[in-house]
């Protein structure tokens, strides 16, 4: 106890250094899952449809690009999961948005 009393201030100082770190993550981990929706979009419309593998890997490589700091620490399988979530959402906007369908079924042609 002695110990906390005469160390309050360090302590102090390391929640604060934790709590602006944690919401500096936070907040890049948003950021990168609103720019993959951008990265899915463009991999979709450089290859197109059934090429998954490639199109995981263009995304991964443009990924590490934008983000490189954060990219260290984001694991392969959770970068993954990031991608389907912007798939998800790719389809449905390609259905339910004709601007993007058009954009989609431009790069096709």
């Amino acid at each position: 106890m002695k110990w906390i009393a005469e160390n309050w201030s360090m302590l102090v100082i390391c929640l604060i250094t934790l709590s602006v770190a944690g919401y500096g993550a936070y907040t890049k981990r948003a950021n990168a899952k609103e720019w993959l929706k951008w990265a899915v979009l463009q991999a979709e419309k450089a290859l197109g449809e059934k090429t998954g593998q490639a199109k995981l890997r263009m995304v991964y490589d443009l990924f590490t690009k934008q983000f490189p700091w954060f990219a260290t620490f984001v694991s392969f399988n959770t970068f993954s999961e990031w991608v389907d979530e912007a798939l998800t959402w790719m389809r449905k906007q390609i259905n339910t948005n004709s601007k993007v369908s058009e954009i989609v079924k431009e790069a096709e042609k």
